[in-house]
C-alpha cells in the first residue's frame, strides 16, 4: 500500500490539510496596528468571537477525508470519486475563506492581510489530481493484466 505513490500523495495531503487546521489563514490589522489572527474556527477581536464554523467543517471533513481514501486501494474507482470530492471541498474551503473574510473585514472596517498557511490547500489539490492521475494508471493497468489472461 505505501509504495503506491497515490499513497504518499494522500498522506501528504492529509498532513498538509491537518497542519492547516491550526495555522491562522491571514490577520486582520486595525488601524492602530494591532493584529488578530483569523484562524479556520473564527477570530478574536477585543474579546468578542466570530466564528467561522464552516471553513473548520471543511477543513476537517477534507483531512479525514483524505485519510480513509488511503485505505481504499483495492477500489480505485471509489478512491478517485473520494479524492475528487476531497478537491471539490478544497475548492469549497476557499470559497467559504473568501466569503467569510470579506464579511468581517466589511463589518469591522480593518484590512486584511493573507498568510503563507492559505496555500496548503492549494497543494494539497494538486496533489489530490497527482494521485489521481496515479490511481487512474492503476487502474489500467489491472485491466490490461485481466484481458491478458
Amino acid at each position: 500500500m505505501i509504495q503506491r505513490i497515490q499513497t504518499v500523495y494522500l498522506l501528504i495531503v492529509t498532513i498538509l490539510l491537518a497542519v492547516t487546521i491550526f495555522l491562522p489563514m491571514g490577520y486582520f490589522v486595525a488601524a492602530d496596528s494591532s493584529a488578530y489572527s483569523f484562524m479556520p474556527a473564527g477570530v478574536t477581536i477585543n474579546e468578542i468571537f466570530h466564528s467561522t464554523w464552516g471553513i473548520l467543517v471543511i477543513l476537517v471533513l477534507s483531512t479525514l477525508l483524505s485519510l480513509v481514501t488511503i485505505f481504499m486501494f483495492k477500489n480505485r474507482i471509489l478512491q478517485i470519486r473520494m479524492t475528487v470530492f476531497s478537491s471539490v471541498l478544497l475548492i469549497g474551503y476557499y470559497l467559504a475563506f473568501l466569503a467569510f473574510m470579506l464579511m468581517l473585514k466589511h463589518d469591522l472596517g480593518f484590512s486584511f492581510r493573507i498568510s503563507w498557511a492559505l496555500s496548503f490547500p492549494l497543494i494539497a489539490i494538486i496533489l489530490n489530481y497527482l494521485a489521481i492521475r496515479a490511481i487512474g494508471r492503476d487502474e489500467v493497468m489491472v485491466k490490461a493484466a485481466d484481458r491478458l489472461r
